[in-house]
């Protein structure tokens, strides 16, 4: 057993104990913020006089020599240690001596384990942006090569008025630039530094949390420090917006799973992303719409589990705060590879254009607009109601539509029909004719597709990097000091 602590024990751990009590198996994954805080810590300690400059660079080195030794496969993580921030200072005192000894100067592990995870879930906030920027531009390519692409619109999930793919497309659109801007929020939010918390009272040595904030590309440092290490609604908030995030992909993953369908064959699936039967030589399944229609509730499941062990704690840090790190690697995770493959299945993805028409018209998605014809031959629009419904009840008789009926049918069930009346429910009309912002016509979405094209191309605001990787250029060098 390998642990910070142990002077006022007299006996050894249980090893079930402290097999239990260790998060080391889970908690590795964030030995690259652990040494960067620890970086930032260190030149912090030298500024203020805590340290000297040489026993700084000696540690910076030793620190560096860690980390580069981690990412060539040269070192891994000892899993004897009890936590990542045990087995860094153990492995920096065996190369560079009693030196290493001071790292944890002025520092908790509960202020530690704070920052760690800031720092990892910042990035992680990052990485599902950019990913969610990628699922857009795929859902704008679509949209503008589909203006008249034209399909049933549905409520209940009957047909109901005749739309475009791009217009179906474009609400989904929406609800993924909404998520970006979750993202957002929760990072302006969350970008702020706990280290010199302390265990949760702060700390007697002249610590200057400002520097290491700054080092590390934060605001500037948390203000007060029992909620800095007692708290992780930046967490609970941030699995609550990938819960968002899982519940769009999973309207859209049903949705492409139906239109996938025998009956309905809008849509082929690249068979990169489907999958066969063992038994059924047909089948071609859509196995990535249904995962990430079925990880939905995991991640759901995720933050249930946060918000579940945060409901009762007292300030300021418990040990059932340990529990914040599996749930929110596994939801991580989990919406990551969710967005990037959803993203590849649509790009690839091909529409049968006639079909999707045929749906349509076969439907009586243009019945609103037989009924706003009658209205503008100067019918009352409750009446107009009634003679429509009563036309789509003789269509469903002779399995016809609207639009193939001769006039002299029509006009047995109106003589308010004349000859337009075909090119006023044709759905090229029907949709053309709608006009307003946000509607289906073609002009309307044109001037939507291009305030999203501009959004896209837009230069991000300083505060938010326009990729993950921007970011950690950033944090590299801050103010002329090399973190990494």
């Amino acid at each position: 057993m390998a642990q910070l602590w142990g002077g006022r024990f007299t006996k050894e751990t249980d090893k079930q104990v402290y097999d239990f009590n260790a998060s080391i198996g889970f908690d590795k994954r964030l030995i690259r913020q652990d040494i960067e805080g620890s970086v930032a810590h260190v030149i912090m300690l030298a500024r203020q006089g805590i340290l000297t400059e040489n026993e700084m660079q000696e540690i910076v080195g030793g620190l560096d020599s860690i980390r580069r030794d981690v990412e060539d496969g040269k070192l891994s993580v000892d899993e004897k240690y009890e936590d990542i921030h045990s087995f860094v200072e153990a492995v920096l005192t065996e190369r560079i001596g009693n030196t290493g000894k001071k790292l944890h100067t002025g520092r908790s592990r509960n202020d530690q384990v704070a920052l760690d995870m800031r720092l990892y879930t910042r990035l992680q906030v990052l990485l599902v942006d950019a990913l969610l920027k990628e699922l857009l531009k795929v859902i704008l390519n679509t949209m503008e090569g589909n203006l008249d692409t034209y399909m049933p619109g549905f409520t209940h999930l009957q047909k109901a008025q005749p739309t475009t793919l791009a217009h179906h497309y474009g609400a989904y659109f929406e609800m993924f630039k909404r998520d970006r801007l979750r993202m957002k929020d929760i990072f302006k939010r969350m970008n702020y530094c706990p280290l010199g918390a302390g265990a949760l009272a702060g700390t007697t040595y002249p610590l200057d949390r400002e520097i290491t904030a700054k080092l590390m590309g934060f605001y500037g440092p948390t203000l007060n420090s029992m909620d800095s290490v007692s708290d992780r609604d930046y967490l609970i908030e941030f699995l609550a917006a990938l819960s968002m995030v899982m519940m769009h992909l999973s309207r859209f993953s049903e949705e492409i799973i139906i239109w996938n369908s025998n009956e309905y064959r809008f849509v082929e699936i690249d068979d990169a992303y489907s999958t066969g039967s063992s038994i059924m030589p047909q089948k071609k399944n859509p196995d990535i719409a249904e995962l990430v229609r079925g990880k939905t509730g995991r991640v759901y499941g995720d933050l249930i589990s946060l918000l579940t062990a945060m409901k009762g704690l007292p300030l300021a840090y418990n040990k059932d705060m340990q529990e914040d790190k599996e749930a929110a690697f596994d939801a991580f995770d989990t919406v990551k590879d969710c967005i990037a493959l959803f993203t590849g299945m649509l790009d690839t993805m091909k529409f049968n254009r006639e079909r999707m028409a045929e749906s349509a018209m076969m439907g009586f998605t243009n019945a609103t607009d037989a009924a706003d014809y009658l209205v503008n031959k100067g019918v009352p629009f409750r009446d107009a109601h009634g003679i429509i419904g009563r036309l789509v009840l003789y269509c469903i008789e002779k399995n016809t539509a609207i639009d193939a009926l001769s006039l002299d049918e029509l006009k047995g069930i109106s003589d308010k029909f004349e000859e337009d009346i075909y090119d006023a429910v044709s759905l090229k009309t029907c949709v053309e004719k709608r006009l307003t912002v946000g509607a289906p016509g073609p002009e309307a979405m044109r001037k939507v597709i291009a305030l999203h094209r501009e959004y896209l191309e837009q230069e991000e605001e300083d505060w938010f990097p326009d990729t993950a990787e921007e970011y950690e250029i950033h944090c590299e060098v801050v103010e002329d000091e090399k973190i990494f």
